[in-house]
């Protein structure tokens, strides 16, 4: 990456989220390919997630919570380790809602389904089938993640009803669309938008995590 590619990607964001906490991991393969030194961890920002999601809103910071506040209770004490993570999702992959939130914590997590990276020679790091669709039956976005080197599990649920409203800037979403939005109500919207997520990425109560417990029947 040159000096001014690195410099707009830093510069050209009309929102801040620099100094929400990262999520740190290691990764055995980038490891084994000498992409990292044995013992350091990837750094994945809220950022990147925006990046890969293509936007922020309520979805991809609950998303992000789901999978930060998860992995800190797996690993009280370790890094996290991609490939030795495995995600069931609550509900099917068809709903909006987890079809977004699991593609956020696969990257995340490196977890996916049948066609995810085999590993290399021996399966090492390998990610296959380690991302699944069940029925967890509780309200709310629900994951549960479970470590496989040691059959631990957390569950967390994002309670979407706690989701704070974005106010009646929302109404010049339509103009936005347009591009007929003064820069006044560009403004107004952005605020409004951006402190609700700011909100659930930074607040008590949007995300709850139960465990480590034993994993569960559909595990």
């Amino acid at each position: 990456m040159t000096q001014s590619t690195h410099e707009t990607d830093r510069t050209n964001w009309t929102v801040d989220y620099t100094d929400i906490e990262p999520i740190r991991l290691r990764d055995p393969v980038a490891e084994a390919l000498a992409v990292l030194d044995p013992g350091d961890p990837f750094v994945v920002t809220y950022r990147d997630v925006v990046k890969i999601a293509g936007h922020s809103c309520p979805t991809a910071a609950g998303a992000y919570r789901i999978v930060k506040d998860g992995l800190e209770a797996l690993y009280p004490d370790d890094l996290p380790v991609r490939g030795e993570v495995a995600v069931l999702a609550g509900g099917p992959r068809t709903d909006p809602s987890y079809g977004v939130t699991s593609r956020l914590i696969s990257y995340v997590t490196g977890a996916a389904g049948e066609d995810g990276f085999g590993g290399l020679a021996g399966g090492h790091g390998g990610r296959t089938d380690l991302l699944r669709f069940g029925a967890i039956g509780t309200e709310g976005i629900t994951y549960e993640l479970t470590r496989t080197d040691t059959d631990e599990t957390v569950r967390v649920t994002y309670d979407i009803s706690k989701i704070p409203d974005a106010g009646p800037a929302t109404r010049h979403l339509p103009s936005l669309i347009d591009g007929e939005a003064t820069a006044d109500e560009r403004a107004a919207f952005a605020e409004a938008w951006h402190g609700r997520v700011e909100r659930i990425l930074r607040g008590d109560g949007f995300v709850t995590v139960d465990g480590p417990m034993e994993r569960s029947a559909d595990g």
